[in-house]
């Protein structure tokens, strides 16, 4: 992907779109991408601004190939932790509303904070030798960045009792086996595969894609009723946007479908 626009070396995340995907990569590798307070902010800015921007799938990675380290301890900063930490609660609620797919890229470390990032994401790509761990008891530190909320959620309870409370580093193939990482490729397949999903979902219908997030998000702790009444309220946008009719007329005509997002106050009439 060529950028049409980045930021410099100083920056510690760097952006860039092309055909509708648009990249963030956390750029501090001889932190190995941890990210100081800064850091975080920047990259709360970036998600947020992928929110309206015309992006139809956001990819997170870092440079070298690990994602992040998570919190940048050196850099502690006067006052008390609790402002800094509501700080960086932004990330995971900007990436958890994000209403575009994310796909997180880990060919190296992903810890702590770092790990609940690519998390965070709708879908994980990693090799074997990517590293993983909630490395906070080893810290003296609890789960942060959304941990307490995500694992259970996505290996049950008790699985994620041992990673928190032992602070395992795990690879990428047990990562895989524990349902953490949806695709392990081997290193030099990588950038095929983030490009070949980018450019699928790029291609998606984006209206139905950001309600599917968010019927997905939603339907724990609700009842079925109200899974099926959220579904239907999804649904009646959906059919009354042009993508649909796009698809139904595709399907008709034997050829792919052209996505758009669009909305025309004719569409039910057709």
């Amino acid at each position: 992907m060529s950028p049409d626009s980045s930021s410099g070396s100083s920056d510690p995340v760097l952006s860039s779109t092309a055909d509708g995907v648009r990249t963030l990569t956390i750029d501090r590798p001889r932190r190995k991408n941890a990210l100081d307070v800064d850091g975080w902010a920047s990259l709360a800015r970036e998600l947020e601004a992928a929110q309206d921007d015309g992006t139809r799938v956001l990819i997170l990675r870092g440079t070298g190939g690990d994602l992040c380290a998570g919190a940048d301890l050196s850099d502690v900063g006067p006052g008390h932790p609790l402002p800094r930490m509501r700080r960086i609660n932004e990330v995971p609620l900007a990436l958890h509303d994000l209403p575009v797919p994310s796909i997180a890229v880990v060919d190296g470390v992903a810890v702590g904070a770092g790990w609940n990032l690519a998390l965070g994401c709708d879908v994980v790509v990693a090799t074997p030798r990517s590293r993983f761990s909630q490395i906070f008891a080893a810290r003296g530190l609890s789960l942060d960045l959304g941990g307490s909320w995500l694992l259970p959620r996505l290996v049950g309870m008790l699985q994620a009792k041992r990673l928190a409370l032992l602070a395992e580093m795990i690879d990428g193939v047990e990562a895989h086996r524990l349902g953490l990482v949806t695709y392990l490729v081997e290193p030099d397949e990588v950038e095929t595969t983030v490009a070949s999903l980018a450019e699928r979902l790029a291609a998606g219908p984006p209206i139905a894609l950001g309600q599917t997030k968010e019927l997905l998000h939603g339907a724990v702790g609700v009842t079925l009723a109200e899974a099926l009444a959220n579904e239907a309220r999804a649904q009646a946008v959906n059919l009354a946007g042009d993508d649909a009719t796009a698809a139904f007329e595709a399907f008709l005509d034997k050829r792919p479908p052209t996505f758009t997002g669009g909305w025309s106050p004719d569409t039910l009439e057709r």
